[in-house]
């Protein structure tokens, strides 16, 4: 311990003495792990703002649908979605239901003009199950689904000709045989284009309005990513354990497949660009230990002759290469943590610097630092007392 002790105070000695150097040589590492840093946070900070774009638009929703061979509908269970929230990796879980009815504009519209326009009962969750947003007003909510109110898909709004809704005046249409106030109107949801053509009506509603068995046609959930595909694989045993192969489950989205795709490209790019910041900032280190030992032959030589041994003097010089990459190593990481932050701030991305790249930024200054001054040291330790103090 006093040896390794006796070695810091000699390396940082060493360094001390000579500040340009020192600074010119730590600079080289310096950027090296800067690079590092700004190579792995400026892009995951980029990748974060496309994921969540990406999940935005449903990367981790699958659809479940009962169908038998002649592609009918077949009605799932009443508890449907609560029997899928049971299901470890499921977030979000939310059912909706056909309930075959005509929508029209007003009762003296064309029924030709809202052919494309379905009406599917509706719980308030159904929203955050699908990642779905409003462009006007508000969404079914507890209260509000008991009322004669609907929600108009993005799609369905244009057909049946309303753009807001406003309140004070609130347009109504007909669904069925009764007359329903349009609430609020969806954003555009490319992944889910049955919805965007649907107008929502609550489930209470649907059942004192319209008829409604209360009995679910299709059932939307949000997962884990990583656990998709096995969510995939349980969902039908789970909504009908007597008949799983009546239930059909979409594939997860090709968003997702695009999703993973940048994950592993990014990840590529991380490693090689670290690879190459690094060995600039070794050969930086290795070529000023190399010049320190040709200068410092007299300080070797005195040392050897008052007792201290070749291990001695390889260490002293390892310590120092060590401390001058440790030190750029932290001058670099502070940089670079300022430059990919500030970035990620000027972009309006989620600011992330991956925790491992700042750990494998510091260990890789130290071991750079320490093959770096490997050869140096040894050189250092060959050089006989008689040789070293001749040379002078």
């Amino acid at each position: 311990m006093t040896r390794l002790l006796d070695a810091l105070a000699l390396g940082w000695l060493g360094v001390r003495n000579r500040p340009a150097r020192a600074v010119m040589s730590a600079l080289g590492v310096a950027l090296g792990i800067g690079t590092l840093v700004l190579v792995t946070g400026i892009p995951a900070s980029g990748q974060a703002s496309l994921d969540r774009q990406l999940t935005a638009l449903g990367t981790d929703v699958l659809q479940a649908q009962g169908g038998d061979v002649s592609q009918q509908p077949v009605e799932l269970p009443t508890a449907a979605a609560a029997m899928v929230r049971r299901i470890g990796p499921v977030e979000r879980a939310s059912a909706i239901a056909n309930l075959n009815v005509r929508v029209l504009r007003t009762d003296l519209s064309d029924p030709n003009d809202t052919a494309g326009v379905s009406a599917l009962a509706a719980t308030p969750d159904l929203l955050t199950a699908v990642h779905g947003s409003l462009s006007s007003g508000v969404f079914l909510t507890a209260a509000s689904e008991r009322l004669p109110a609907v929600v108009l898909g993005h799609t369905a709004a244009q057909w049946l000709g309303i753009t807001s809704v406003d309140a004070a005046q609130a347009p109504r249409i007909r669904v069925g045989t009764g007359w329903f106030t349009v609430v609020g109107i969806l954003a555009p949801m490319p992944l889910t284009p049955e919805l965007e053509q649907a107008v929502l009506v609550g489930w209470d509603a649907a059942r004192s309005e319209l008829g409604f068995g209360g009995h679910p046609t299709v059932v939307y959930l949000r997962a884990v990513e990583s656990q998709l595909e096995a969510v995939r694989d349980v969902l039908p045993a789970t909504l009908d354990p007597a008949a799983p192969g009546l239930v059909s489950v979409s594939r997860p989205s090709e968003a997702l497949a695009a999703k993973r795709a940048t994950q592993g490209t990014f990840s590529a790019l991380f490693l090689g660009l670290a690879a190459v910041a690094l060995v600039v900032g070794g050969i930086g280190v290795a070529n000023t230990m190399i010049v320190s030992v040709l200068e410092r032959r007299r300080e070797i030589g005195l040392r050897r002759a008052l007792g201290a041994t070749r291990g001695d003097v390889r260490l002293q010089f390892l310590t120092e290469a060590v401390l001058l990459s440790g030190l750029g190593g932290l001058a670099g990481l502070g940089g670079g943590l300022v430059g990919s932050l500030g970035y990620a701030m000027v972009r309006g991305w989620p600011p992330e610097v991956p925790l491992p790249a700042v750990g494998a930024g510091l260990l890789g200054a130290l071991i750079v630092g320490a093959v770096a001054g490997l050869y140096p040291a040894v050189r250092a330790a060959r050089l006989a007392p008689t040789q070293a103090l001749a040379a002078v």
